[in-house]
């Protein structure tokens, strides 16, 4: 694939030593020019999205990926967040969990996430949900902010 447009910015909020190697290793392997930035907690990310210390030089995220249970605050609190502020509002974020709850699924749809995912446990599975989100949301999909892959 011929790359097109800048490189897609892409903040990965995980707390799973295991899900974050995986993800860097299905992101890697893709033909697509993006840059993968990661943060373990709720407070970092949304210090990293506001861009408070030690994020101050932080890229704004074409595309957030969010874990539910995290440290310090809530995945579900920084969807809130993010979803209630003009500024960062249209940043597609793809809530990216093991819960399958149905209470998770309506509570983070009512909060207006973009897309729910389900984790599966074994590793190809991983990567096919990976390259999924991939084909869909950076080769698809239009990001706001000029960042495109598409031809």
């Amino acid at each position: 694939m011929e790359q097109i447009g800048r490189p897609i910015e892409i903040l990965l909020v995980e707390d799973s030593p295991g899900d974050i190697r995986l993800t860097r290793e299905a992101f890697l392997e893709a033909k697509i020019s993006n840059h993968l930035e990661v943060v373990t907690d709720g407070a970092a990310a949304l210090d990293y999205l506001y861009r408070r210390q030690p994020y101050a030089a932080a890229t704004r995220p074409d595309l957030i990926l969010l874990d539910l249970n995290l440290p310090k605050r809530d995945g579900r609190e920084v969807l809130q967040v993010i979803k209630s502020d003009p500024d960062l509002a249209r940043i597609p974020v793809v809530v990216l969990t093991t819960s399958g709850s149905v209470e998770d699924i309506e509570n983070t749809y009512n909060l207006h996430a973009n897309c729910y995912i389900t984790k599966p446990v074994d590793i190809d599975s991983f990567f096919e949900v990976t390259r999924s989100i991939e084909d869909f949301w950076l080769c698809v999909v239009t990001l706001p902010n000029g960042a495109s892959q598409k031809p």
